[in-house]
């Protein structure tokens, strides 16, 4: 436990004599030119990025979330093989949690675009 805080104490006091040398010894004209956004080197092409429609991220989490879900059942399916129908139920009953939430996220109408 001492070496986990003598690395916080290290690395902290480190972090503020950066900042601070930085803060000392940086530029303090500002320029017009340094602080426009830029792309990669360029111009920006557009003032702002516009918004995002909310579905898009919803969809995107409800994909990674099954996703994710779905690369568990060859390893549960492993581990319940040989337990019967006590495996066969407790299999059922994650298959039940995931219909269920997508039937939940279909009724809330996340998946339509308009």
């Amino acid at each position: 436990m001492l070496e986990i805080v003598i690395a916080f104490l290290v690395f902290g006091l480190l972090s503020a004599v950066m900042i601070l040398v930085n803060f000392v010894l940086g530029p303090r004209r500002p320029n017009p030119a340094r602080e426009k956004p830029f792309e990669c080197g360029s111009p920006p092409l557009q003032p702002a990025i516009g918004p995002v429609n909310i579905p898009f991220f919803l969809v995107a989490l409800l994909f990674l979330l099954l996703d994710v879900e779905v690369v568990f059942f060859y390893p549960l399916a492993l581990a319940y093989r040989g337990r019967g129908l006590g495996g066969f139920a407790a299999l059922g009953g994650f298959v039940l949690v995931l219909a269920l939430g997508f039937a939940y996220a279909w009724k809330k109408g996340i998946f339509r675009w308009s």
